[in-house]
């Protein structure tokens, strides 16, 4: 019996023994396969994270290279003088401001016709509007005057091809590409392939205009007369202003017609034309300022348009074709207007 119960026991213990053995074996194995597997995942993060860094750094790199964009509106850059170019101070022209308008009641206002102008910038008299010199505040000419207080974002350029009513602002690519017009395809002989010019090979190129300042010769002035009764005085309102550009045919060089480019709100002008000189020929240390100029009626003009009997809303050219005509009907809608404020009084 002793002995039975020692083999019993023996064999209990060598069971024992080799189910501890197989265990830790398949415990080994699995920390190693554990192990192995934390490695991969480890290896294939930092992969991941280097790949993405990398992406990172690209991204940047890209950001960081940009083209420069380019200018709708080429104006010349104007170098600010590092002396006083004057013989005395100059301070008045930075703190000038406009007077403001004088109110006027809807009630008051019995009397109101809308004219339309065109100022030549050709004539003797309005020569201040094509000053070419270069001053601290930039160009002097009336038209780069326009554009870079538009370009400064000071006033709103309205299209002109829709209305003159201030309706559809204009962004600086459409102004652009209205002022310089559109590119062409032209046919120039082909230096790489016939330098010698005798053979003939001709290929195309692009040849795009370019906006020349002197192009434009003319300003269309939107306004309005207005008699208040309550004063017994007739008042005019300037609206808006807008250049007119003329357009030639390409062949024979003859003019085919005119239209504005855009329109700007007069008004909102009025404070950047205050702060601009205008050429005075006589005196150059008597100048007015632009916007005195206008207000003065110190400028020739001759009428395009005007609300006065005219039911179909048209210019004068459109059912008067001779120029000489369409002056002296713009000479008869003027005394009209003032004959109105003349006759209310009798002497």
């Amino acid at each position: 019996m002793k002995w039975k119960f020692a083999k019993y026991a023996l064999l209990v213990a060598a069971f024992g023994m080799a189910v501890s053995v197989s265990d830790a074996q398949t415990r080994k194995k699995s920390t190693r396969k554990t192990t192995a597997t934390k490695k991969k995942t480890t290896t294939k993060k930092t992969q991941a994270n280097v790949a993405d860094q990398n992406l990172n750094v690209a991204k940047q790199d890209t950001l960081v290279v940009k083209a420069t964009p380019k200018d709708p509106i080429k104006m010349d850059t104007i170098r600010k003088s590092l002396r006083n170019d004057n013989a005395v101070e100059l301070n008045l022209v930075r703190d000038r401001t406009p007077l403001p308008y004088e109110y006027i009641r809807e009630d008051d206002a019995v009397y109101r016709e809308k004219v339309w102008r065109e100022i030549d910038i050709r004539e003797k008299m309005n020569l201040p509007f094509r000053y070419k010199a270069d001053e601290d505040n930039g160009n002097q000419r009336f038209i780069a005057i326009l554009l870079n207080t538009i370009k400064s974002g000071e006033v709103t350029a309205f299209d002109a091809s829709i209305d003159d009513r201030f309706t559809s602002p204009m962004t600086l690519d459409q102004i652009g590409s209205k002022l310089a017009g559109s590119c062409d395809t032209v046919m120039v002989p082909d230096l790489e392939k016939d330098p010698t010019l005798s053979k003939g090979i001709m290929k195309e190129s692009v040849v795009c205009e370019e906006f020349n300042m002197d192009d434009i010769t003319k300003f269309r002035i939107k306004e309005e007369w207005v008699f208040d009764k309550e004063s017994s005085r007739m008042y005019v309102r300037i609206l808006g202003i807008a250049p007119v550009k003329t357009y030639f045919d390409k062949v024979t060089g003859k003019e085919i017609g005119s239209a504005p480019i855009f329109w700007v709100y007069y008004p909102d002008m009025r404070p950047a034309l205050a702060k601009y000189e205008v050429y005075n020929g006589k005196n150059f240390g008597a100048r007015m300022s632009w916007e005195e100029l206008f207000e003065t009626r110190m400028f020739g003009s001759y009428i395009v348009k005007s609300t006065l009997e005219n039911p179909y809303d048209y210019y004068l050219k459109q059912y008067i074709n001779d120029p000489i005509l369409r002056l002296l009907e713009g000479e008869n809608i003027k005394d009209e207007i003032f004959n109105y404020e003349q006759d209310l009084w009798s002497y």
